[in-house]
């Protein structure tokens, strides 16, 4: 895993004011390349392994890696051969709230999800800018609740949790806003539909379909405590296209309705 050091202040209170997002393909012409944006952030989503070299200090990165560069700040990136990554450049608040967040880290099974968000925005690029704003504010309020580095006890069980749970996990955390039933989950994890259930209940103490549906309300109690994304917008995000079904949900797993919670009453 990426080592998570020297991290930055990252303004998170206000949705960014995006000037480009885009997929940079490099190492062609040239084994690297040297920027400096003087008053643009860059983020980045990596597809492949390359030495990251940011203010002087280096890093290493690989496939699903993403950093988060300052405004002003060089960057040199040494490439490996062709190399393709998922970029936004922009530009944040100049107060409000600020999030301690790593310069580079690995998003491990967030990974994908990053990708779609930047993806998103780059299909809505330049004529919704209000949804590219908010699929890079999200993208970033991903990254800076990426988990911590694993101790050495939590990797160890980790490493011991069966490959198919550990893979449904994966796709479940990056498709919550896509349909999903517990046999496509079992087809991605290489298992059969009953198989995966015990197996899902054995290492994580809840069915399949209970940890799709807590993903999904955490993330949706997530937006609506931290972002200003409208509440249709969250719905969506989460799989879920009906208000009227989202605000049972909310009532239901949360205890509350969307304009409650937001509220904070």
């Amino acid at each position: 895993m990426i080592a998570r050091v020297e991290r930055i202040a990252l303004p998170l209170g206000e949705p960014p004011g995006p000037v480009n997002v885009g997929v940079g393909v490099h190492g062609v012409r040239s084994l690297y390349d040297i920027f400096r944006l003087p008053d643009l952030w860059q983020l980045h989503v990596y597809g492949y392994s390359a030495k990251l070299t940011i203010g002087g200090r280096s890093y290493p990165v690989r496939p699903g890696s993403v950093s988060l560069v300052p405004p002003g700040v060089e960057v040199r990136f040494d490439y490996m051969g062709r190399s393709e990554h998922l970029f936004a450049h922009f530009r944040t608040p100049s107060r409000g709230q600020t999030v301690s967040v790593p310069v580079v880290q690995d998003a491990g099974p967030a990974a994908p999800g990053l990708s779609d968000l930047l993806r998103s925005a780059l299909e809505a690029s330049p004529g919704a800018s209000p949804r590219v704003a908010a699929e890079v504010w999200t993208a970033l309020w991903r990254v800076a609740q990426l988990p911590e580095p694993a101790t050495s006890t939590a990797r160890h069980t980790a490493d011991a949790r069966h490959p198919a749970v550990a893979s449904a996990i994966a796709h479940i955390e990056a498709n919550l806003a896509q349909p999903l039933t517990v046999p496509d989950v079992a087809r991605v994890a290489g298992v059969s539909h009953n198989h995966l259930t015990r197996l899902f209940r054995t290492e994580t103490g809840v069915p399949v379909v209970g940890y799709i549906r807590r993903r999904r309300m955490a993330r949706a109690h997530h937006l609506l405590t931290a972002t200003t994304m409208s509440i249709p917008a969250i719905a969506s995000s989460i799989g879920i296209t009906d208000l009227q079904a989202f605000n049972k949900a909310c009532r239901r797993e949360l205890g509350r309705s969307p304009r409650s919670i937001r509220g904070g009453a």
